[in-house]
């Protein structure tokens, strides 16, 4: 009998390269599907559409977009989650200054400037110790690339408008663990704290040296994570 089938669900910016060195483990023995999170301009929408192409049963992660539209599907459909991977994210919605800065962002955007958009946010998205790594920049970049600007305003707007889910954290009752970077500069370790205090019985895993990033900043300790994860 196959293993449950799993659906990752990427972040802002990010296509299922993000995944890539996870999808070539995860993927022995089991179905993964990425979740298309490309199409609409808001959470309820993108979480709709991600369950209408997901098995009826599946085992769920997400990292930073990819968990606050997790957080959404968990409201959505609980039922239909086995177990919950919460990857560098936050069940927080946005402040009025962090959505003051996306719509600023969105306005250069909008100004044909959305590649240095990209760049700019790249030191704060991986960890200091790989600010000089020419080709995971580079990964990261094409990822935001192949997006484009379209998709990115859609996803930010989203972004913006995504509910706190804070509140519900406690109602999740499927087995869950919660990563994040040790050194994560946007969703940083006290949020995933704060997930996994909230949720019973969560595991909490802190990756050492590493940012927001961790499938591709430390792709064999995510994996290993992953991996026990699913088999636990």
């Amino acid at each position: 009998m196959p293993d449950t089938p799993l659906v990752m669900i990427p972040g802002l910016a990010c296509t299922e390269a993000l995944f890539a060195d996870q999808v070539t483990v995860l993927a022995q023995g089991r179905e993964v599907i990425i979740g298309d999170h490309m199409r609409h301009d808001n959470m309820a929408d993108i979480t709709a559409h991600i369950l209408a192409a997901a098995p009826e049963r599946f085992a769920l992660a997400g990292l930073s977009m990819g968990g606050y539209i997790s957080l959404e599907i968990i409201r959505q459909a609980p039922e239909r989650v086995e177990r919950l991977a919460l990857l560098d994210t936050s069940a927080r919605a946005d402040t009025a200054d962090k959505s003051a800065l996306r719509r600023e962002a969105l306005g250069l955007v909008a100004a044909g400037k959305y590649m240095a958009v990209c760049h700019s946010t790249l030191d704060l998205s991986i960890a200091a110790s790989r600010h000089g790594d020419a080709t995971l920049k580079a990964a990261i970049i094409d990822m935001a690339d192949d997006t484009g600007a379209d998709v990115w305003a859609m996803q930010t707007r989203a972004i913006i408008g995504r509910a706190d889910s804070v509140p519900t954290l406690g109602q999740i009752a499927c087995p869950t663990l919660v990563v994040v970077g040790d050194e994560d500069q946007l969703t940083p370790p006290e949020l995933a704290d704060e997930m996994a205090g909230a949720i019973a019985g969560a595991r909490l895993e802190v990756i050492a040296d590493c940012g927001h990033m961790s499938c591709m900043e430390r792709p064999d300790v995510m994996t290993g994570l992953l991996l026990n994860w699913l088999a636990s």
